[in-house]
């Protein structure tokens, strides 16, 4: 039998405003993205930087050659050219810079090479001046461009540094070794340094998104019973999908005349016995249901993928489970000696959440206005009644 659901106004319940906040969902993401942006935005730095002191130093080489013959060589005009495609191309393409660097690296420390090789040749008998300012030069530009890459480093200002030491004839053998091993056990040590820094900082970041992940669950859940609270619902509800089979349903739970049974038992004792009833309405229910401590006494099951006659089922395992507590309440007006509770149920349709409550809440209503201690399908709920 099909049952006609009835929504109670809106106005006349207190209601739920669910908003799907994408900030929140999509917030880790964007931490995690904008770290990568910093990466990629300091590995572009040091990529231009690196091609821009290269090509500035070649050029004053052109302007100001050691040598007035010749004035420049083959390996030395590819220099800026070659920066000049390489920045071009990397604005193209905005991606793997650090593969980028270590590529153009190479390719510049190559033609460092040929040219300090070609250009000593004219430089004789007195090239070994010509070798030590090349080899400062190179150093100085890897040094400024490329302190946070060792590989790039070493492929740009070790071709060089071989090329001078085979060319130096052993004059100033000495001076080269300590003037090229001198950065890179430098360089080696600062780099482990960096990386160290950088594995703590990202660990430090990730303890803290992770901290942050627990206390943001941790707001989801009532401190009292352990169940999810209104935001615990809220952030369940944006994350819910329509019903493959059947619907979904929202079970809205009372506890009869709670109230009564603090004034009479106290606080202490109406704590507990939220405890208890918290406990008995999740173990009634299945492990995917969401239970959420609504209200003071209230409390809310959304029951997914069901059929009506199953949720009806289940809404009735909860209330007996309760009932099976036999918290004794000695003082309740409806002389049953035990707190009980009444609920009402209804279909969630189009996941609109606020309008499921409401209609849940009039079958409530109609249930404490049956003698309570019984459930209500809001189908049920007569218009008179919801207005009433």
């Amino acid at each position: 039998m099909q049952f006609k659901w009835i929504f109670a106004p809106k106005e006349c319940f207190s209601t739920l405003i669910i908003r799907q906040n994408d900030f929140a969902k999509s917030d880790l993401r964007m931490n995690a993205r904008s770290y990568q942006e910093l990466l990629n935005s300091k590995q572009r730095l040091a990529l231009f930087l690196f091609l821009i002191m290269n090509a500035a130093s070649s050029v004053f080489t052109l302007l100001f050659p050691f040598r007035d013959t010749p004035a420049f060589t083959l390996p030395l005009l590819c220099i800026p050219l070659f920066c000049l495609v390489a920045a071009l191309l990397s604005l193209q393409t905005p991606r793997k810079y650090l593969c980028k660097l270590n590529l153009f690296a190479g390719v510049l420390g190559l033609l460092w090479a040929a040219h300090i090789y070609v250009k000593s040749q004219y430089c004789l008998p007195n090239n070994q001046d010509f070798l030590l300012i090349s080899l400062f030069s190179i150093f100085f530009i890897s040094a400024i461009s490329l302190t946070d890459n060792f590989t790039a480093f070493c492929l740009h200002a070790v071709p060089s540094a071989m090329v001078i030491l085979a060319l130096d004839g052993m004059h100033n053998t000495l001076r080269i070794l300590f003037t090229t091993l001198l950065p890179i056990i430098a360089f080696s040590i600062h780099h482990l340094m960096l990386k160290r820094s950088e594995i703590f900082t990202h660990a430090l970041v990730a303890n803290l998104y992770n901290e942050r992940d627990k206390f943001n669950n941790l707001s989801m859940i009532d401190p009292l019973t352990g169940l999810y609270n209104r935001r615990g619902l809220e952030n369940k509800i944006t994350m819910l999908l329509e019903p493959q089979t059947g619907h979904h349903y929202v079970l809205l739970l009372d506890i009869d005349h709670f109230k009564v049974y603090n004034d009479s038992y106290g606080h202490a004792m109406g704590d507990r016995a939220l405890v208890q009833v918290a406990v008995a309405i999740r173990d009634a229910v299945r492990s995917r249901d969401i239970v959420v401590r609504y209200g003071g006494e209230e409390f809310l099951v959304l029951l997914t993928n069901v059929h009506e006659g199953y949720a009806a089922q289940l809404a009735e395992r909860v209330r007996q489970r309760v009932a099976e507590l036999n918290i004794p309440h000695g003082a309740s007006p409806q002389h049953s000696g035990t707190l009980t509770l009444s609920a009402g149920i209804s279909a969630l349709e189009k996941l609109d959440i606020e309008s499921a409550i409401g209609a849940a809440d009039a079958a409530l209503y109609l249930a404490k206005h049956s003698g309570r201690n019984n459930i209500q399908l809001a189908q049920n709920v007569e218009p008179a009644a919801v207005h009433s």
